[in-house]
């Protein structure tokens, strides 16, 4: 099986699970959407994080035997989230039956908007409450499974927008919003193929499109 293959099936199975979790709990899509998505998110920005932290560890200074620690300022430069061990997607997978998970989530989720103003009111809080523990933790062990973490590549990037189409397909979005396809944006710069300048587009979805190096 070739890597795109791979990756594809485990989108496919990522999502078989965590909508056969949704049907059986029977909560509806749109209130489903905007949770589930939080916790993809956080996954992916621990996958990056580890990514980075691999890269940047060896080259930290040292000084009389200890080495300097990680900032935020290490991973903003590699184009990656700082997480503190409470937003880290491990630590919330190994939490206690007895933890409180919800709390646990959106804890992590402070600390990263504390972090990063532009985010700040933009990621999933108050809907974990929502949801009941054991859903909770039965979607972070989805979310979690140790084969990604030997595959190379954006992979979670492309589980992100694997789920929201799935999540499109179901009309999980409210208040008129739609998920384009990574295709039918690459079709459209493609089109337009700029030359020179600078593309603004402020609703150009979850993925840069590739553009001539020329910009």
């Amino acid at each position: 099986m070739s890597q795109l293959e791979h990756i594809e099936a485990i989108e496919t199975r990522l999502w078989s699970a965590a909508d056969s979790l949704r049907a059986n709990s029977n909560y509806a899509s749109n209130e489903y959407f905007l949770p589930v998505m939080g916790l993809v998110f956080l996954r992916y920005a621990y996958s990056r994080y580890l990514a980075v932290k691999a890269k940047i560890e060896p080259t930290l200074p040292s000084r009389g035997g200890k080495t300097r620690a990680l900032t935020k300022e290490d991973f903003s430069q590699q184009g990656a989230i700082f997480l503190h061990p409470q937003a880290q997607f491990d630590y919330l997978v190994s939490l206690p039956n007895s933890a409180d998970r919800a709390k646990a989530i959106i804890e992590a989720m402070e600390s990263i908007e504390k972090d990063y103003d532009n985010l700040r009111g933009m990621l999933p809080k108050s809907e974990y409450q929502e949801l009941g523990k054991e859903v909770l933790a039965q979607l972070l062990r989805t979310l979690n499974p140790e084969e990604l973490k030997t595959v190379k590549g954006d992979v979670f990037g492309r589980i992100y927008e694997y789920f929201l189409t799935q999540f499109a397909d179901q009309k999980a979005h409210d208040g008129g919003e739609f998920f384009t396809p990574v295709s039918l944006v690459s079709l459209i710069a493609h089109v337009l193929d700029p030359e020179r300048g600078t593309v603004l587009d402020p609703a150009c979805g979850s993925r840069d499109v590739d553009v001539p190096d020329t910009l």
